[in-house]
């Protein structure tokens, strides 16, 4: 299983994704699900993805593949003019990776679907965000949905709901995921640290913050602590439930 949250700020877009990937309990590895090209001072384009990770790491190859050779590839996905077309070029790789799954007379055709995240910044355009389904169709961020979630979502889409603000600062946005992503990884075993992150800053056209969280990083471990035991003081200070004698 595999958590990714992708978000619009008013400073920009903000992306994040967990490295769990496992084929049962006794077969769990660490991968990265975050890509990111980068073409400074003309466009930046992250992807994250959720689902088969022969599916997922062929897409990434194609992108990757038809990026390096623009002269014999066209469009390339750096070349793109806007974050529309790139997000169609993303949707067609998976279109067709998939599609060669079918065609090769493979079975359990959901088995190899996947889910995409793909944002980022053209020169001349405003940062975008898009969600991509297996089938190739794709829907954009806006203000009345402002994140995206991909995979194992239910367990880190309260705080995000409740506590998402367009306003809020990169630092404030780090919070609130690792929030997220801490409250995803105690309901379900198929989600774990370290976790990848990118804060790529409106108008930059440059990569800017990447890194990379481990569970045992003091920052993490501190909200993580904090924030279990803040819910359990809102609980105590909550009324007390009373039966009708």
């Amino acid at each position: 299983m595999t958590y990714c949250v992708g978000m619009v700020l008013d400073r920009g877009l903000v992306f994040m994704s967990d490295t769990r990937t496992n084929a049962g309990l006794d077969n769990i590895s660490t991968f990265r699900k975050m890509t990111i090209w980068e073409n400074p001072g003309e466009c930046v384009i992250t992807v994250m993805s959720a689902g088969n990770l022969a599916t997922t790491q062929a897409v990434v190859s194609l992108l990757e593949e038809r990026a390096k050779s623009p002269e014999e590839r066209t469009p390339a996905l750096l070349g793109v003019p806007s974050m529309f077309q790139a997000v169609r070029m993303v949707a067609d790789t998976l279109r067709e990776v998939i599609g060669l799954h079918a065609k090769a007379g493979m079975q359990a055709e959901s088995t190899f679907n996947a889910t995409l995240l793909v944002g980022g910044q053209v020169k001349g355009s405003a940062p975008r965000l898009f969600l991509v389904y297996p089938e190739g169709n794709f829907i954009e961020a806006s203000a009345d949905t402002p994140f995206f979630q991909i995979g194992e979502t239910k367990y880190g889409r309260p705080i995000l709901v409740r506590a998402f603000d367009a306003g809020m600062s990169f630092e404030e946005a780090m919070k609130l995921l690792l929030v997220s992503f801490d409250s995803t990884v105690k309901a379900n075993l198929s989600v774990g640290a370290p976790f990848d992150y990118h804060f790529y800053e409106a108008d930059s056209l440059t990569t800017g913050r990447t890194g990379r969280i481990a569970q045992d990083d003091p920052y993490f471990q501190s909200v993580s602590e904090d924030w279990g035991d803040k819910l359990k003081s809102a609980l105590d200070s909550l009324p007390g439930y009373r039966f009708e004698a």
